[in-house]
């Protein structure tokens, strides 16, 4: 069975001066995206997260452990 993990991570949202957002996390750093709108940013932060999640789990790495929400 497949269950999916929930994960809290912290972000930085930076307006950008044309408009929009980009994101960054201080906890991941690989984990970077933009959006115009903050409803585009979460939905790229979703997707910007399930990519290091796969990139960790390629190189058999772990996710820092504060991630996992129980």
């Amino acid at each position: 069975m497949n269950y999916a993990q929930v994960y809290k991570v912290p972000l930085v949202l930076t307006p950008q001066p044309e408009g929009g957002y980009t994101v960054t996390s201080p906890i991941l750093p690989e984990l970077a995206t933009e959006g115009d709108t903050l409803d585009e940013v979460l939905e790229h932060v979703q997707d910007a997260l399930k990519a290091v999640i796969e990139i960790y789990e390629d190189l058999g790495r772990l996710l820092p452990a504060n991630l996992h929400i129980e």
